[in-house]
C-alpha cells in the first residue's frame, strides 16, 4: 500500500469513496504499523490507568473492523464471528497473542473489510448494527472516527514507550 494516499494529487479529485478508502486505508496502516519495531513486552506496556495498550489497541481496531465490516454488513452474530460481545472485552490480551499474530489478525481483518463493502454503494442501507439500519456512508465516517482517535492514543503510547528506552 502506499504510505500516504491522500496525499496524492489523483486522490484530491477522485469521487468521495476513493477518498474515504484512502484515508481509512492510512489510518489502518498506522495501527498496524504502530507495532513495528517493538518488544512483546512494550507492546503490552500499560502506560494509562485504562487497560489501553499498544498491542490491545490493534487487537481492539480488529474487533471495530469485524463489527462495522462482518455484523453490520453480512448480519452474523458476533458470537458467529467470533469476537467478544463489548468493545471493552476486545482490549484483553490472552498469554497467547504477540505483535506478528495481532498485526496479521488485523491486516486480515481489514482485508475482509474492502471485500464486503466494496459490491456496495456509500447510500446502500447495512442492517446488521445495533443501533439499527445505517447507510454505509456512516459507518465510513465512524470507522474514521474511531480510528483517527485510536491512531492518537497508539501515537502518545508509542511516543512513550520509545522514549523509556534512552
Amino acid at each position: 500500500m502506499r504510505p500516504n494516499p491522500s496525499m496524492e494529487p489523483d486522490t484530491w479529485t477522485a469521487d468521495i469513496r476513493t477518498q474515504l478508502d484512502a484515508f481509512l486505508d492510512e489510518h489502518r496502516a498506522a495501527l498496524h504499523d504502530c507495532l513495528d519495531g517493538l518488544t512483546e513486552q512494550e507492546a503490552r506496556a500499560s502506560l494509562v490507568p485504562s487497560s489501553t495498550t499498544l498491542l490491545g489497541l490493534v487487537k481492539h481496531a480488529t474487533f471495530v473492523e469485524k463489527v462495522w465490516f462482518d455484523e453490520a454488513i453480512t448480519r452474523r452474530t458476533r458470537q458467529e464471528i467470533g469476537i467478544p460481545a463489548t468493545p471493552d472485552e476486545s482490549f484483553i490480551l490472552g498469554d497467547g497473542a504477540t505483535i506478528p499474530g495481532i498485526q496479521a489478525a488485523y491486516s486480515q481483518a481489514c482485508e475482509e473489510s474492502r471485500r464486503r463493502a466494496a459490491p456496495l454503494a456509500l447510500d446502500d442501507v447495512v442492517r446488521g448494527n445495533r443501533r439499527g439500519p445505517l447507510p454505509l456512508r456512516w459507518v465510513y465516517l465512524h470507522m474514521l472516527r474511531e480510528l483517527a482517535q485510536h491512531c492518537g492514543h497508539a501515537d502518545i503510547l508509542r511516543e512513550q514507550i520509545l522514549a523509556a528506552r534512552k
